[in-house]
């Protein structure tokens, strides 16, 4: 049976034997991603494909890699980068070092953009980055900098041949001067604890796959990782609806500041 109350019980297994807790997610975005997974393989009910995932690596290993699509580019959204490259040069006329978090970093491409600004504006090696996210393949894909073409449609020319070296017709390694910037962790945002002082926070098209709830702990737990007047900067469709309560100042779309 692939009813609701199936599939909460296969969640609640999920969470015993591979430690994975879906309950923060919305349940029927999980619940449509496994069940066409199932549906490929012909499975007819949950307990029969949670116990091929107990004791198939690969089938786990697919199972975490379609329930957490990373989906990314370079400076999604430009003028927002642009933006933000302003708000990390206020910074650097402030302070000499800054710490910069890009939570749910997927494949890579998030951090690497705050790299390249960071490098552009001659931010001191003491200006740093620590990138994260639950998909320990997507770390290591990050890790090794390789990407398509496809990815990189929203970087010119000059920043291509300074920081990006050709392989082929369609990939592309990346320097080494910015993954000197960051340090690739895995951390679980509904389970790890947030370090703190952060001047910046990105996460963006991250928080949307979550029940109100847990968005609401999720912003909160934001705010108060962020230093006073640290930068969260999120994606085009999230909102923080209760951001003064939890000491968040909106001060333009994208962007919200710590009071």
């Amino acid at each position: 049976m692939l009813d609701d109350k199936s599939f909460l019980k296969f969640a609640d297994e999920i969470r015993t034997r591979l430690s994975f807790d879906m309950s923060g997610y919305k349940i029927e975005r999980m619940k449509r991603r496994v069940d066409l997974l199932m549906k490929r393989y012909g499975f007819e009910d949950y307990e029969s494909y949670l116990k091929v995932l107990s004791n198939d690596p690969s089938k786990e290993k697919e199972f975490f890699d379609r329930i957490t699509i990373n989906v990314s580019e370079f400076f999604r959204n430009p003028d927002k980068w642009e933006r933000f490259k302003m708000f990390l040069k206020q910074e650097m006329g402030k302070n000499n070092n800054a710490h910069i978090w890009s939570a749910g970093c997927a494949t890579g491409e998030e951090p690497y953009s705050a790299a390249i600004l960071l490098e552009e504006l001659n931010a001191p090696s003491t200006f740093t980055i620590l990138a994260t996210d639950l998909d320990s393949d997507a770390l290591d894909f990050a890790k090794k900098g390789v990407y398509e073409s496809r990815v990189l449609t929203n970087i010119n020319q000059i920043l291509l041949s300074k920081y990006f070296k050709k392989i082929d017709e369609d990939h592309w390694q990346i320097s080494d001067l910015l993954k000197k910037r960051i340090n690739f962790k895995r951390h679980n945002m509904l389970a790890d604890p947030f370090e703190k002082e952060f001047y910046a926070i990105l996460c963006r098209n991250v928080v949307i796959y979550f029940e109100s709830d847990t968005k609401d702990k999720l912003y909160e737990h934001f705010s108060t990782s962020l230093k006073s007047g640290g930068i969260l900067f999120i994606g085009g469709t999230e909102r923080i609806f209760n951001s003064q309560r939890i000491g968040l100042q909106l001060i333009e779309p994208f962007f919200y500041k710590k009071m």
